[in-house]
């Protein structure tokens, strides 16, 4: 494999990793607002507990993924810094306020209220304009005026497409973190939590992938060169379908307990899906970064850094991996945790 095609695989992976840990930290803050107040179900104390060691842990990958960007892929940093230098700006300042409000909303419960309002906000706010960035990388939203990157603003946000991967990204957030929180609630014997989240999964699935498929058909006509290449793999698309029905089937089938839905699996399943799709996009979008002027081979960097650059990150993640490990131990499995009133 080249040096540069193994660095966008590595890249990729990092965000895989980041999609699924955004989607449970932001979609957990949206539930816990949402049900702040209903003294019905527990599925606001539930999305909380979750939520108050996890956003750090979400945090620390999405800088190691800035950091890998940037050390990978360092002449792409002009173009992608002038061209999502607003999206990127205001995700930055908005995840700011919200990692500053969790700090200090432990210390004093005033504010209590004030961070559950900010943490839902931002937990749809934050995830829509990151994915607003996809649209802008495929074409027909940038123009080159006296060799510098220039994006045409009024195109994009009179686009559909740039509505429909909003729609896309904030369905499968909340789809993903309703199916977590769903097993999370049957480790902490939250039964009311439990049917709770499992109502907004049975909805949620099905909505993502008819809005996954209307993504496709609203693309730009600049972009069809990547409407070509998704449409030229259908396997691993229609195996990302196929683990999406297993998952979803899985929260229909009874489980030991007499409740429907075996939630670990269909967790398992939708992870898979999510992860096979994610690569099946990054596949289709090659050799571009942002197409049609900057590729993958062009912003890589010297192959010798590279290699040693990934023996500084292995180093870092054989620390990192025993932490997240202990750190799953303690407040994703301690029983002790998982019941505290």
């Amino acid at each position: 494999m080249e040096p540069s095609i193994l660095a966008i695989t590595i890249l990729w992976s990092l965000l895989f990793i980041y999609a699924m840990l955004g989607s449970l930290d932001f979609g957990a803050g949206f539930w816990g607002m949402i049900y702040g107040k209903n003294d019905q179900t527990s599925a606001s104390q539930i999305a909380n507990r979750f939520l108050s060691p996890t956003w750090e842990v979400t945090n620390v990958f999405f800088v190691i993924f800035v950091v890998a960007l940037v050390s990978f892929f360092p002449f792409a940093t002009t173009m992608l810094g002038s061209l999502l230098l607003i999206p990127v700006g205001m995700g930055l300042l908005l995840l700011t306020i919200r990692t500053t409000f969790m700090v200090f909303a432990n210390h004093a419960n005033k504010y209590r209220d004030l961070l559950i309002i900010t943490s839902g906000l931002t937990g749809l706010i934050i995830p829509a304009l990151l994915v607003s960035m996809l649209p802008i990388t495929l074409g027909g939203f940038v123009e080159i005026v006296d060799d510098y990157p220039q994006l045409l603003y009024g195109e994009l946000l009179t686009h559909p497409t740039l509505y429909m991967h909003i729609a896309f990204g904030l369905t499968t957030e909340l789809f993903i973190s309703a199916v977590f929180l769903m097993d999370y609630s049957k480790e902490a014997e939250d039964w009311s939590a439990y049917q709770t989240y499992r109502k907004h999964a049975l909805w949620l699935g099905p909505v993502s992938i008819i809005i996954a498929i209307l993504t496709i058909e609203t693309m730009p006509a600049d972009a069809a060169w990547f409407v070509d290449n998704v449409k030229g793999t259908p396997l691993w698309f229609g195996l990302s379908l196929l683990f999406f029905l297993i998952g979803y089937a899985f929260l229909f089938v009874k489980g030991k307990n007499g409740r429907k839905g075996i939630a670990r699996l269909a967790v398992l399943s939708i992870i898979i899906q999510y992860g096979i799709a994610i690569y099946a996009y990054g596949s289709a979008h090659l050799p571009y970064l942002i197409y049609p002027d900057l590729t993958v081979g062009a912003s890589f960097t010297n192959p010798t850094v590279f290699y040693k650059l990934l023996i500084v990150y292995a180093g870092g993640f054989a620390i990192l991996i025993p932490a997240f490990i202990l750190f799953w131990r303690l407040f994703l499995k301690d029983q002790r945790y998982l019941k505290q009133p």
